[in-house]
Formats: C-alpha cells, sequence, structure tokens
C-alpha cells in the first residue's frame, strides 16, 4: 500500500485558557508532531471547530483535525462550510473525520434519539455525499469502483437543503470514522 510518510498525531480535549491553548498548540508544533486532533463529544471538552481554528492560527506547520465529527451534530452543509473556512484559513491544513456516531451518553445529553446503527449509516452516507457536493444539486457521493465523484443516486431521506451553497472549496482529507460500538 502505497502512502506518505508515517506521522504522529496529539489530540487534547480541554484547555484551562486560551493562552494555554495557543502555546499548547505551539508546543505541539515545536515538538514535531504532525496534527493536534479534538474530539466532538458532550462532556467537559472544547468545542472542536472554534478551537481548531485558534490553534491553526497561532501555528504555521501544524494540520488540525477533529476525531470524529458525529454526523447527528449538525447539518452536514454546515459542517462542510465551517471545514472549508477553516481549511482555507489553516492553508490547508485541516483533516477532516466524521463519523456516524457511536457514543450514546452524546445523544442523551442532547436529547438527540439514538437510532440504530444502520440508520445512523445511512444518515451518514447521505451526509458524506452532501459534503462532497460543496452545495452542487444534485449531491455527490464517491465511487466505490474507482474513487471519483459520481451524482446520489438515492433519494434524500435525512437532510434537507433548498438553496445552500458554499463558494469555497476545501483539499482537506476525508477520514470517514467507524467504530465497532455502532
Amino acid at each position: 500500500m502505497a502512502g506518505g510518510p508515517f506521522r504522529f498525531g496529539v489530540q487534547v480535549t480541554k484547555t484551562g485558557s486560551g493562552a494555554e491553548w495557543r502555546d499548547r498548540a505551539r508546543q505541539i508544533e515545536d515538538l514535531g508532531y504532525s496534527t493536534l486532533f479534538m474530539p466532538d463529544h458532550f462532556d467537559e471538552q472544547l468545542a472542536p471547530m472554534p478551537a481548531m481554528a485558534m490553534a491553526a492560527a497561532h501555528t504555521t506547520t501544524l494540520r488540525i483535525g477533529a476525531l470524529v465529527f458525529d454526523n447527528d451534530y449538525k447539518h452536514p452543509a454546515i459542517l462542510a462550510k465551517e471545514a472549508a473556512t477553516i481549511d482555507l484559513c489553516s492553508d490547508g491544513r485541516l483533516e477532516l473525520g466524521i463519523g456516524a456516531g457511536w457514543m450514546r451518553t452524546d445523544y442523551d445529553a442532547l436529547g438527540l434519539p439514538y437510532d440504530p446503527p444502520a440508520v445512523r449509516v445511512d444518515r451518514f452516507e447521505e451526509a458524506l455525499a452532501i459534503a462532497a457536493s460543496r452545495g452542487i444539486e444534485p449531491p455527490l457521493r464517491v465511487s466505490p469502483a474507482d474513487g471519483s465523484l459520481v451524482v446520489w443516486d438515492r433519494p434524500r431521506c435525512y437532510f434537507r437543503m433548498q438553496a445552500a451553497k458554499w463558494a469555497l472549496t476545501y483539499g482537506a482529507p476525508l477520514m470517514p470514522g467507524y467504530t465497532g460500538a455502532l
């Protein structure tokens, strides 16, 4: 399997202050780590998007990302637009991880239904198509045959969009998240 160099990242969940967060991001970069990752859970953690944006603003080479955004917490068009903005403002240093959702305590804390795995995975596939389309209608999906983008060939079941578009494009690597706890 061909690939890039082996890299090391750090996942950080919280900090005591803005100055401490800024200094921690710089320290992670200075120590030679590739990426600063944020989780997307609802306990005593920082919100990933603003924390990633701040870390990117105070570093120059450190990649930033989430392991992983839960698909059910945000409409995929909103997540994609925010990700495209962070990728642009960080000069292409975003690594975008998205998953179908697995941590039941998060769903309970938010009052969201914890649907069966098949429903969450189906909704996740639809969200990926919307995110990949960048607001273009009809949405696109990744072909399992060759990895190219092709027209989403299933009716939308979970997400509605009228005219949402975002002009930004991004080249962020997409990391689909899966776990045995689906």
